[in-house]
């Protein structure tokens, strides 16, 4: 039972570690938008704020998942800690036991900065919305706010060294666990296993940089 148990929770890890990696694509593509199109950045991120089944279904679940993915990794580590009482070197185990380890401490400096994120554009913009009653998104000219903010942002050098360092930990965290998802859930076979690995590697390297490229251009271009 406690077997079938951890499997079972590596299973659901692995899903809730899909839905993330899927989210990370939709909002690096809104994000990349500022630095293409400020208007349709604006335009986007104004539908995402202000549409009812983003906001009242979406959302939550998306905060649900971050939620359920950490708790289940928190989970797993400590029984896998427990499994193993005493403390010995092995030449065979050693390895996975470093890879696991380095998934939590880079689980942990993510989660230190979903902090960060979610305070400098989820709390700060429902403050504006609810506190000073202002639902437009708009900023005293009658334009959206939305691109301003995020340049206003990425003004700080210690922030954007906050956000970049950040991105790297994300880009460690996922390409370990881009192919860890696909084992878990069964998707283990010599025939696909290289290419599962060649784009989780793609995946691991192109999104984290890419987040990290646009806040270095609006720290370099503002």
């Amino acid at each position: 039972m406690s077997k079938l148990t951890t499997i079972t929770r590596k299973f659901l890890m692995a899903l809730s570690g899909f839905f993330l990696m899927i989210f990370l694509l939709q909002h690096f593509s809104i994000n990349i938008l500022s630095v293409i199109s400020p208007d349709a950045f604006n335009e986007v991120s104004h539908f995402m704020g202000t549409n009812f089944i983003v906001q009242a279904l979406l959302q939550p679940v998306l905060m649900f998942g971050i939620v359920f993915h950490f708790v289940m990794a928190f989970i797993l580590e400590y029984q896998n800690n427990q499994a193993r009482p005493v403390k010995y070197y092995s030449s065979s185990t050693s390895g996975g036991k470093k890879v696991s380890k380095n998934m939590i401490y880079s689980g942990i400096a993510i989660l230190l900065f979903l902090g960060l994120h979610l305070y400098d554009f989820w709390v700060h913009e429902m403050l504006v919305k609810y506190v000073q009653g202002d639902m437009s998104g708009l900023n005293q000219a009658g334009e959206f706010r939305y691109y301003e903010e995020l340049v206003e942002k990425f003004q700080s050098v210690v922030r954007v060294i906050l956000y970049v360092a950040a991105f790297v930990f994300l880009g460690l965290h996922t390409n370990h666990g881009f192919e860890s998802a696909f084992q878990s859930v069964g998707a283990n076979h010599p025939k696909y296993t290289p290419a599962i690995k060649k784009l989780g590697f793609f995946y691991s390297v192109v999104i984290p940089a890419g987040f990290a490229l646009i806040a270095i251009y609006h720290f370099i271009i503002h």
